[in-house]
């Protein structure tokens, strides 16, 4: 037998080599040392970046069946969903329908008993649509902030409202925002009347934020839950009419001369995003008098400009006659 065929390693028997547990504590060191490496010097995020910008084409091929699937179900869900609604919109769209046209009804009689009575029309101020931000920092208040300011126009004292009614007013006015006291704060108050009893009181926060309450309310008042509030106007800020708050509780003490009446506020302020900010009513009275008394000084000039007119061409007239006698 030739000597380059024979094989020269040695027998599986008596081969030498590490033994497991030395593979074992060698490859648990190298683990300690990468992952040491890799939380305190960074040393693999580079190539961790690599593999995942090379992955990810496949990542995104592999999970193209179930982003299709998924498409499928909400694409299916979203149909549903969507009849669902249009057959909801449809319903409200038609009791909406019915309601303007008895609001038309009532505002045009109303509009004729105002002018039979001679009484001045209802008010219309202006408003302002405002975004809230973000609630403010102090834990110990009940306030946000919205995104219209001083160059928007908005003044401090102005009523601020939702969807629902009335959220609270501008203390704090600055360039761009401005910051709303809701009316659960501890400092905020706004007169009311009851819409069942015509009764007029005030409002004010609770200290602890929650709600509001009525104080100073005689024991033997008539209020009871489920009474609904709305401003009475009487503080030239509000306009009358603007919902404020529900009765929820109301606890009559023998031992005290006044109740106790619990109110919860009819706008959530939790989940107010779009709000309006309304002109005082006082300023806004104060434009329409302004605007009236200017209406009445052009009419008063343009009365004795026409006046002065008849007179000169009155004087021309006899001037005119006198020149022509012999």
């Amino acid at each position: 037998m030739p000597l380059g065929t024979l094989d020269r390693n040695p027998p599986p028997f008596f081969r030498q080599g590490p033994s497991a547990l030395t593979k074992l504590l060698l490859c648990a060191a190298l683990a300690v040392f990468l992952m040491v490496a890799d939380a305190r010097f960074k040393l693999v995020a580079p190539a961790r970046a690599a593999l995942a910008l090379a992955l990810h084409p496949l990542q995104r091929l592999l999970l193209t069946p179930v982003d299709a699937m998924e498409s499928l179900q909400d694409y299916l869900r979203g149909t549903e969903r969507a009849i669902e609604a249009e057959k909801k919109a449809s319903h409200q769209l038609v009791m909406q329908a019915e309601r303007l046209s008895r609001a038309e009804q009532l505002q045009a009689e109303n509009q004729r008993l105002r002018e039979l009575l001679d009484l001045r029309p209802a008010l219309q101020v202006k408003s302002v649509a405002a975004e809230v931000l973000y609630e403010a920092t102090d834990p110990y208040s009940r306030r946000v902030v919205i995104d219209r300011g001083r160059s928007h126009g908005i003044k401090p004292g102005a009523p601020v409202i939702n969807d629902k009614g009335v959220l609270g007013q501008v203390t704090r006015v600055y360039t761009l925002s401005a910051e709303v006291t809701l009316l659960s704060d501890k400092d905020a108050a706004i007169p009311v009347l009851n819409t069942r009893t015509q009764q007029r009181n005030a409002a004010f926060g609770n200290t602890d934020g929650s709600g509001m309450e009525l104080r100073f309310l005689a024991a033997n008042a008539d209020v009871k839950e489920g009474d609904l509030l709305a401003t009475s106007g009487l503080d030239g800020v509000y306009p009358p009419g603007l919902p404020v708050a529900k009765v929820t509780l109301v606890e009559r003490r023998g031992e005290t001369s006044f109740a106790h009446v619990s109110l919860q506020p009819i706008a959530k302020a939790d989940s107010a995003r779009h709000v309006l900010v309304l002109e005082p009513l006082d300023l806004h009275e104060a434009a329409m008098a302004e605007a009236a008394a200017v209406a009445a000084a052009e009419a008063a000039s343009a009365a004795s400009a026409k006046t002065q007119r008849k007179a000169a061409a009155a004087a021309a007239a006899a001037s005119a006659k006198g020149g022509h006698k012999p």
